[in-house]
This record gives structure tokens, sequence and C-alpha cells, in this order.
């Protein structure tokens, strides 16, 4: 006996794309609507199971809603000689208007009582001229923010936070040095009086250090956007 046809309706209806580069995660959504007024068991299985992860893989759909199923594959080695021959399948059937355990209810399905649909995968990579137009478009709304007096005026700014920033390593290195060589005169019998002016200095430094690494972060930032100018 033949096998009813799927009242499911799949987005898409054939194939599932997935858009490389391959290195990370990629993920698909297949979109499972239920236009009846029953409601629907469904599965979602796959020849690759290794290769996805699919969340939810099963489940019920309320009459007349939908949901949406994310299809995960894992990162891999692409070969664009190589044809995928990937697949999945959408399998569903009526919910029993009693039903109190679903997997019981796929145990018992009869044959005739299920419903299902295939997909076929396809991996497709970015084209070089995508690529391009990603990187050109940052570059060009930068530059029409920023004038050529602006662009100078930062350009002064990043030369002379690097001045500042040299200034400070040299005075922190010499506080350093001054240090080292009070601890080498400090006797015991002065060693309350060490300690308080270690205290002072260690926290002298540390305002420094920190003044240091606020500069630093403000020249690395300053010097992005001028990166991106220059590009």
């Amino acid at each position: 006996m033949a096998r009813p046809e799927q009242v499911l309706v799949l987005e898409p209806q054939h194939e599932l794309k997935f858009r490389g580069p391959f290195t990370d995660v990629v993920t698909a959504t297949l979109k499972l609507t239920n236009p009846t007024d029953r409601n629907v068991c469904f599965k979602v299985k796959t020849t690759a199971p290794r290769r996805y992860c699919v969340r939810p893989n099963s489940g019920i759909i309320d009459a007349g809603t939908f949901i949406s199923v994310s299809v995960m594959l894992q990162p891999f080695d692409y070969d664009p000689n190589e044809k995928s021959k990937h697949k999945f399948m959408v399998q569903s059937m009526l919910a029993p208007y009693d039903m109190t355990d679903m997997e019981g209810v796929w145990k018992e399905a009869k044959p005739e009582e299920l419903m299902d649909s295939k997909l076929r995968c396809a991996f497709e990579m970015p084209l070089e001229n995508d690529k391009t137009t990603e990187h050109s478009v940052l570059p060009k709304s930068a530059s029409a923010s920023l004038d050529d007096g602006e662009v100078k005026k930062i350009m002064e700014e990043c030369k002379r936070l690097q001045v500042e920033v040299h200034r400070l390593r040299e005075e922190n290195k010499q506080i350093r040095e001054d240090d080292g060589l009070r601890k080498r005169k400090v006797t015991s019998a002065a060693a309350p009086h060490a300690s308080n002016t270690m205290a002072t200095t260690a926290m002298r430094d540390e305002g420094l250090s920190t003044r240091v690494l606020a500069l630093c972060l403000l020249f690395f930032v300053i010097g992005a956007i001028i990166g991106k100018l220059v590009l």
C-alpha cells in the first residue's frame, strides 16, 4: 500500500544549502509548517549523523503552526571537486488524539501511517568577488566620514601618543631602578619606614602602569582606524 502524501510543508522543499568557508559550524534552517487541523509528529533523519547536529530532531507540531529546525554542519576539509551525497529525510505522522508517549507512538506506527520527504545537501563557497566587496566596503564608508583635516589630526595625535608612551616607559623604568637602589640601602632598623616607602612607590608604579596601558590601548584603536583608511 502506498504511503500517504506528506502533510507538512517544507521550506526549502528539496535542498539544504550550506555556505562556506567550512572552518566553523555552518547552519541551515528548515521550516516545517503544519497546515492541518491535527497535531503532527515529526522526525528529522540524515545519512551522515556524525557530520550534522539537528535541533530539534523530533517533536510535535501543533495544528496550524510551524517549527524551525536548525541543521548544523560540523567543520570539515572542503573539497570543491567532491559532490555532496548527504541527504535528509523528514518523517511525519498524524498524532493520535490520546497520545501520551511519543516514542511509543513511533514504535507502534503502521507503515501506511508514515509520511516522508527527502532533501539533498549542497555545499557552496563564497565567490572571490564577494570577498573583495566585503573588504572594500568598510574603507570606503570610513573615508567618507573623515576628511583630510581630520585624518591629519589623527596622525598627529598618534605621534604624540607614541612619544608620551615612550616617556612614561622611561620614567617608570627610572623609578624602578631608584627603588631598587633604595631597597639595597634600607637597614633592618628602618624596616617600618622602608615598608611605607615601598608601599607608596608601588602605588605610584601602579598608577603609571595604568596610564601606560590606557595610552597603549588608545594608540592601538586609533592605529586600527588609520590602517583601515590606508587600505
